[in-house]
């Protein structure tokens, strides 16, 4: 399969944007990522790369952490 292109800047920084609405829920419920990270199934350094942006995360990821935190999906994702 071929890779595809590397994200453009607008790309990125909407990631970015909702790795920190990520991190906003996280610490309005009180998790530390080390919680969240375990409750999901993922250690804490990926977790981490993933709410700093560095990584994107896969739908099914997107979900658990939505399960997680016990809010929809697209609270989390939103624009």
């Amino acid at each position: 399969m071929p890779r595809s292109a590397p994200p453009d800047d607008d790309i990125l920084a909407r990631r970015r944007r909702i790795a920190l609405q990520i991190r906003a829920a996280r610490e309005y419920r009180n998790f530390t990522q080390e919680r969240l990270a375990n409750a999901m199934g993922m250690d804490r350094p990926s977790y981490t790369l993933l709410e700093q942006g560095k990584v994107s995360p896969r739908l099914d990821t997107l979900l658990r952490i939505s399960d997680a935190l016990g809010m929809p999906l697209s609270e989390l994702v939103r624009e």
